[in-house]
């Protein structure tokens, strides 16, 4: 098989080490919407769209306000990690401290530390934007950014008083090393800690973490005050 040279190929996609995959924020006709569904936190959408053939086509998906997740990690390079119980997919699940965006234009960082405090009683002094990824584009606009956080300590003041599944939570400070293992062989399946320990090993290998963005960077799927 030959190899194609380094301009755009036959097919219109783009090649070349001169060249940058990015996505791009794009928006079709919206003919008409309604929400069937309100729930407490998040709503299901129909929205009539046109197609680029004009025709127009329904779809359902999530409306939902956001999530941070956070990969804090200790010197001895350890992730803390929480084990919680996720009806829908009726299982147990290893999972990094999160949270919604539960008010509109939160700063993702404030709601982040809140998280890490009401989930594990930790703070953190250094603070960076790991990863940012759509967690199911194809059925929901939900958008989650990852921050890694360092330098932690034990969180001052009261604890926070948890109920539901968080009430049965267990905590527990893994090697990143074994996380990046189980989420390979398939042990471990949470979007937020596959993608943010996965994310994490590949930015430790190529430059480490204070090449990450820094903490307050621009999020355009979710635009924030800083």
């Amino acid at each position: 098989m030959a190899l194609g040279n380094d301009n755009d190929n036959d097919n219109g996609t783009r090649s070349g080490s001169g060249d940058r995959i990015v996505d791009a924020p794009e928006s079709w006709e919206i003919v008409a919407s309604r929400t069937p569904f309100q729930g407490a936190k998040t709503a299901v959408r129909s929205d009539q769209v046109r197609m680029p053939d004009r025709s127009v086509v329904r779809r359902d998906y999530q409306a939902h306000p956001g999530s941070v997740c956070v990969l804090a990690l200790d010197e001895q390079q350890r992730v803390l990690v929480l084990s919680q119980f996720r009806h829908p997919v009726r299982h147990r699940l290893w999972e990094l401290p999160a949270g919604l965006l539960d008010v509109a234009g939160e700063n993702p960082l404030h709601a982040a530390q809140r998280e890490l405090y009401e989930e594990a009683y930790v703070k953190a002094e250094d603070w960076r934007v790991l990863v940012d990824f759509f967690a199911s584009p194809g059925g929901s606009d939900e958008a989650i950014r990852v921050f890694l956080a360092r330098d932690l300590a034990e969180a001052e003041g009261d604890r926070y008083q948890v109920s539901d599944e968080e009430a049965d939570m267990e905590i527990a400070r893994v090697p990143l090393e074994e996380l990046v293992r189980g989420v390979l062989a398939g042990e471990l399946g949470n979007p937020g800690l596959v993608t943010g320990v996965l994310a994490l090993s590949a930015a430790l290998a190529s430059g480490g973490a204070d090449t990450l963005r820094p903490a307050l960077a621009p999020w355009p799927a979710r635009p924030y005050e800083a």
